[in-house]
């Protein structure tokens, strides 16, 4: 993830076309993407080479929905945490490596405002999300969680859109 202006990849045209064509089809293969492409197989392998050092392309594993394997429920959680200068067991890295043990917690975000971490949940049902929401708070360091279940998914996690912005110059 890039953190600063200074270490943002440029991408050209071409890449966006490797990208977005991969996203669209992750099982393509670099050489029917090359023919499709209408570029050099190298060509196409450099090119997701370098879009992956770079930090672009961050992952190949296939995406899973979470209510077919059981778990319909999805839900957020901000979390407020003890936060102290001279305590190393306090602030974010003892909540953030407690969330990383439980597999319902997807995502976990420091962020701004008047909590201190973002969590993206899921859970088998209403009840089972109780059950996730004791185990998130169970740190001694979370002193209070505010949690919202989704009702429906209006714009799923997306980022071609970005592709498409990044080489407009948007």
């Amino acid at each position: 993830m890039c953190d600063t202006l200074s270490n943002m990849y440029s991408i050209d045209t071409l890449d966006a076309r490797i990208v977005t064509l991969f996203a669209s089809e992750p099982r393509i293969g670099v050489l029917e993407a090359s023919r499709r492409l209408g570029v050099a197989r190298g060509t196409v392998q450099a090119r997701l080479d370098r879009l992956a050092a770079a930090g672009v392309i961050t992952d190949w594993a296939p995406s899973v929905d979470p209510s077919a394997l059981g778990f319909p429920v999805s839900a957020f959680a901000t979390l407020e945490i003890a936060q102290g200068e001279g305590d190393a067991g306090r602030g974010h890295e003892p909540v953030a490596s407690h969330l990383r043990e439980i597999p319902e917690v997807l995502e976990a975000h420091t962020i701004t405002g008047g909590a201190d971490l973002m969590v993206r949940l899921v859970a088998r049902s209403n009840a089972d999300l109780q059950r996730v929401i004791d185990e998130v708070v169970a740190h001694r360091n979370v002193r209070r969680a505010s949690t919202v279940i989704v009702l429906s998914t209006e714009v799923p996690p997306r980022v071609l859109p970005l592709i498409e912005a990044a080489t407009s110059g948007s």
